[in-house]
């Protein structure tokens, strides 16, 4: 909260709005305690509100309630430099609609939280990548900015509001889409939104089992193609492993020249986030999160597209 009411940016051009969704922790009470500015507002989501999945409800009365003409959602455990809103106004300009900021995950000392801030880059600078090339596909809810008159415009989450996960990038392919507002990535220092890294194993598959709960409901039909072919990549790769120490040692080479070729594919991208997202890559870290990459994503997208995971404490499907 600190961080949001120290920006920068006019007071008086900039609101900001916390959205109660039925919060079962003392955090309400925080926010009331610690606000400081007259243009913090804090709103609870009345039970008789439109009925979506929780975090689109949410977003969706807050969009109701707000005044300005740009709005930009993140995460309550997230960060902010004091320059964030100036930053993200900056990239908007008449043909904009949609712009995707930078998260990164905060620095750690440990192996698991060094894993994820790697992994967690690449996804960031992949998403970069696509919307540079024209195909916005990925983005962070943590760190986005879109117009209201466009969010408007796009009917929201309507087509999708069954969904949990999906509140950043089914807007932005829309928006995209939608032949009247283009998409834009910011790469600024100064507009990085950090969060923390997952504590455990546990909490860390349930967010990627959400995130891959809403790939096969991509309205583009060919990206859902490209994903299926990439999950068939993953999981060929442990089938080449098998099939080499039991069958032909053939597929043992294979199993090194697609695994090699990943790897390097992968290093030449996550080197594009320094100094962005992290200091350095460091190369026993970067190798062991290339292995576990592998098991990770063939039973994240496997369980991801059953459903089924919590979040926030919450039992949800989909």
């Amino acid at each position: 909260m600190k961080s949001l009411e120290t920006q920068t940016y006019p007071e008086e051009k900039y609101e900001i709005l916390f959205i109660d969704d039925f919060s079962d922790d003392d955090s309400v009470q925080k926010i009331y305690s610690a606000k400081q500015l007259a243009n913090t507002q804090i709103l609870s989501v009345p039970i008789d509100f439109q009925q979506m999945s929780p975090k689109k409800r949410s977003i969706k009365f807050g969009i109701e309630k707000a005044k300005g003409e740009i709005i930009f959602t993140t995460d309550a455990d997230c960060s902010h430099p004091r320059e964030w809103i100036g930053k993200m106004v900056s990239a908007f300009d008449k043909s904009i609609g949609f712009v995707s900021g930078t998260v990164k995950f905060a620095k750690s000392d440990n192996l698991f939280g060094k894993i994820q801030q790697l992994e967690f880059g690449g996804l960031v600078l992949t998403g970069a990548g696509l919307i540079g090339a024209g195909k916005p596909t990925i983005c962070n809810a943590a760190n986005i900015g879109f117009r209201k008159d466009a969010f408007i415009f796009v009917n929201g989450y309507e087509d999708n509001q069954h969904l949990s996960s999906g509140d950043d990038e089914f807007l932005m392919q829309k928006i995209a889409k939608s032949g009247k507002y283009k998409v834009q990535f910011l790469f600024s220092k100064e507009a990085v939104v950090e969060t923390k890294a997952n504590k455990t194993v546990e909490s860390f598959i349930q967010q990627r089992k959400r995130w891959a709960s809403k790939g096969l409901f991509y309205n583009d039909k060919t990206l859902i193609i490209k994903l299926i072919c990439i999950y068939l990549f993953f999981l060929s790769l442990p089938l080449q492993l098998l099939l080499g120490l039991f069958f032909n040692v053939l597929f043992i080479y294979s199993f090194i020249v697609f695994i090699s070729a990943k790897m390097l594919f992968e290093y030449f991208i996550l080197r594009k986030g320094i100094p962005l997202l992290y200091r350095v890559i460091e190369f026993p870290v970067f190798i062991f999160a290339e292995l576990l990459h592998i098991p990770y994503i063939i039973l994240a997208g496997l369980a991801g597209a059953f459903g089924n995971f919590k979040w926030k404490g919450r039992e949800l499907k989909r």
